[in-house]
């Protein structure tokens, strides 16, 4: 599978969680770093050339993880929302190497991607702000990874953009040396 890396990382970040097995501070610390995610790619990618916007480490150029997180973000918020809305949903995974190849993700513009990831942020993050209890202990079963919470959901996209950022970061240190 062409993204091997963030699959590792799902499994770190996808344990076995009981409801509400995270405190409201641990809750409200990954709130906090969700909401700075974009920020975060946006520093990473700050001056960025087009060299180093196609330069690829860990199989994925600048601009290829961009597109992903564009994708990933907007499915994920779909992913909460039907988690929040109904009952024991079933949360489908998708095929990410499908993604980057059919979506034309190595030659597209990198503009309107970047304003999907936003808007999928900014549009979760005040859904993330008004959940109750009752809220996070909320869950179905993800088609690739078993049962699958509310507070699953967080961990993993609390990190996520963050992760992905430190991938652009290490892309654009290969293309300089």
């Amino acid at each position: 599978m062409r993204h091997k890396w963030l699959h590792a990382v799902v499994s770190v970040h996808v344990p076995d969680l009981t409801p509400n097995l995270l405190t409201d501070a641990e809750r409200h610390a990954l709130i906090e770093r969700y909401t700075q995610g974009y920020q975060t790619v946006l520093a990473a990618l700050e001056g960025i050339s087009n060299a180093e916007l196609d330069a690829k480490t860990d199989e994925w150029s600048a601009r290829e993880i961009v597109h992903h997180l564009a994708d990933s973000e907007m499915t994920s918020a779909i992913r909460l929302r039907r988690l929040l809305a109904e009952d024991d949903p079933q949360i489908g995974g998708y095929d990410e190497e499908a993604f980057a190849r059919i979506l034309h993700y190595a030659d597209r513009p990198i503009e309107a991607a970047l304003d999907a990831l936003s808007a999928a942020r900014r549009t979760t993050a005040e859904i993330l702000s008004r959940m109750t209890a009752a809220d996070w202990s909320r869950a179905g079963t993800h088609t690739q990874s078993g049962r699958y919470s509310a507070e699953d959901w967080l961990q993993i996209y609390a990190a996520h953009a963050h992760e992905h950022a430190d991938q652009i970061r290490r892309a654009r240190s290969q293309a300089a040396q």
